[in-house]
């Protein structure tokens, strides 16, 4: 008897964009094509830096696999060069499992690693996980934050939550979703210290130990330098020792 072949799902279909896989073996990029195509993704590959960067310009993709070794320009680079103008997720892929990798993978903005060898159906999961908190992000209720303010203010810094904007005086601020949901989420709670298990469930929707322990401490420090902020001397995110953050004494 003859079984139909499962079509696509088509749910998928919807997202901004394909998504970009690049790493420069090229049974690799078709591999992970064919399982992200069975679940109906378009998907568009690249297999050098520069072609990355290429092909990100030319077609923005909805997520982006991102090998960490690749010739012409490293996956580090490229990862930092495409945050310079977007908050689009990154996947990282890299031979090199090793945790300082993986954290300098994440200071530079990626969203998730994978260490090679990996399995194309965990990818898969992986690529979907991103995808969902993206969209979640994205939407108006996403934030739960403890507020019914849509504007959010805090020394010279303002936060619209409706139109995703943050000003620091008259200056726009280029923050990734991850950013601007942890920033509104220390704002939003009155100077109450929050812990990374906390703030991680807030921007993931999960304290999941499969991310990593330090990526609230990676994007805190990210979101620092954006804003020419002081560890030591806080305007805007002060670090309660032992504990986890807060939004800074606004008299600083």
């Amino acid at each position: 008897m003859l079984t139909a072949m499962p079509q696509p799902r088509s749910a998928w279909r919807s997202a901004a964009g394909p998504i970009l896989v690049v790493d420069d073996d090229a049974k690799i990029v078709q591999l992970v094509r064919t399982y992200l195509e069975r679940e109906g993704f378009a998907v568009t590959s690249a297999y050098t830096g520069r072609e990355a960067l290429e092909t990100f310009r030319e077609q923005p993709p909805a997520l982006i696999v991102l090998d960490l070794m690749l010739p012409e320009m490293d996956g580090i680079a490229v990862c930092r060069q495409v945050r310079e103008t977007s908050d689009v997720p990154v996947l990282m892929l890299s031979a090199r499992s090793a945790v300082a990798d993986r954290i300098r993978g994440m200071e530079e903005g990626a969203d998730d690693y994978l260490p090679k060898p990996f399995s194309p159906a965990e990818l898969v999961v992986r690529v979907k996980a991103i995808l969902r908190r993206s969209a979640e992000r994205r939407g108006t209720d996403t934030l739960r934050l403890p507020t019914t303010e849509t504007i959010l203010r805090h020394a010279d810094l303002t936060l619209d939550l409706e139109r995703h904007e943050a000003r620091r005086g008259e200056q726009l601020l280029t923050l990734t979703h991850v950013e601007f949901r942890l920033l509104a989420t220390l704002l939003a709670v009155d100077g109450r210290v929050l812990s990374r298990d906390q703030l991680l469930d807030a921007i993931y929707g999960t304290d999941d130990a499969e991310i990593l322990d330090r990526t609230i401490d990676v994007h805190i420090g990210r979101l620092r330098d954006k804003l020419g902020d002081d560890a030591e001397r806080p305007r805007y995110v002060a670090t309660v020792r032992g504990v986890g953050y807060r939004a800074a004494p606004a008299d600083r």
